[in-house]
């Protein structure tokens, strides 16, 4: 089968087009033929070994041991093994495959049935893969991190790329009042998510503007946690979910010793992927209140592309992988 592989750190150009050993599922496995996958900044991460820091958690200190990268996928059941009684073959699905190798950028994947869920019925193939991760680091920065309430005041930092957009939605769906912030080319894209209010970033410093929040997620940090403190509300909470390598570091940091003397608190995540968080995302599809936001799709061939446009925040929404 063909798929992208990589056999050493460094920019798009490590990554390449390859034929490889179709992966062989045991009795608990579900062998997926994919038929769809999403561009992440985890990938991009993943494919130059940044931060250095967490190249151990992934098993390659000067070497990446994962051949292969992406988790979102989404596609048709080919077989299941003899304890697997959730799918059988034909069967359409998505699912974040991170915890099970990755992988998602390649024909066939091979997975338990856990990483999966039944594909929202409301959308096609390529709309599914655009779901899995974004969505559920959104849904779990909301209602996990902020334990977001309804009617609570939310700023979304970001709020024109993968999990910034769904993070908008969300959020709405939970019984929010949503402030989206963007810059202005991306401006009709990000109302087209139906926040409350847009504030563009590039005419508005939002930390100037006299309002207050119960819950900032920051889905793109490039600045100083600290110049947010003044538009936290004094119980608020300021979760971070994407920025530059320095930005994670600080927020880390602070997230271990600041709350404890403060009301305020600050924290920072990694997702926990699930299937029960899949079926959430999915009813919430079904009922109209999210949907993915896709820049454009791309061949397999064209994930070096994809993910140098998403690593220069050319993307809106989400960048799609047609195989």
């Amino acid at each position: 089968m063909k798929a992208i592989v990589q056999s050493e750190y460094g920019p798009a150009d490590v990554l390449r087009l390859a034929e490889v050993a179709m992966p062989i599922c045991d009795d608990d496995g579900v062998l997926v033929k994919v038929k769809a996958a999403s561009v992440n900044a985890g990938d991009w991460h993943l494919m130059k070994g940044d931060p250095f820091l967490a190249r151990p958690m992934f098993g390659g200190l000067l070497k990446p041991k994962i051949k292969t990268l992406g988790f979102d996928i989404a596609g048709r059941v080919e077989a299941v093994g003899k304890n697997v009684i959730q799918f059988c073959s034909g069967d359409e699905v998505y699912g974040d495959i991170s915890d099970y190798g990755f992988g998602a950028f390649a024909e066939y994947v091979c997975v338990p049935a856990v990483a999966l869920a039944p594909k929202p019925t409301a959308l096609t193939l390529e709309q599914a893969a655009a779901i899995p991760g974004a969505a559920m680091t959104a849904l779990q920065a909301l209602r996990d991190q902020g334990q977001l309430r309804p009617q609570q005041r939310v700023l979304v930092n970001g709020a024109s790329g993968g999990v910034g957009s769904f993070a908008v939605q969300i959020a709405k769906a939970l019984g929010a009042e949503v402030t989206a912030v963007c810059s202005t080319r991306k401006v009709d894209m990000v109302r087209s998510l139906h926040p409350d209010h847009i504030l563009d970033y590039t005419k508005t410093d939002i930390t100037q503007t006299g309002q207050s929040y119960d819950l900032i997620v920051d889905a793109a940090a490039y600045r100083s946690v600290f110049d947010y403190f003044s538009i936290l509300k004094p119980e608020g909470t300021y979760v971070l979910i994407g920025g530059s390598t320095a930005r994670l570091f600080q927020a880390m940091l602070l997230s271990l010793w600041f709350s404890k003397p403060h009301r305020r608190q600050i924290k920072s995540f990694i997702v926990k992927p699930n299937q029960a968080d899949l079926l959430f995302l999915k009813e919430l599809i079904e009922a109209g209140k999210i949907k993915p936001f896709i820049d454009r799709t791309y061949a397999l061939s064209e994930v070096p592309m994809a993910i140098r446009q998403l690593e220069q925040r050319q993307v809106r929404g989400k960048a799609v992988i047609q195989i």
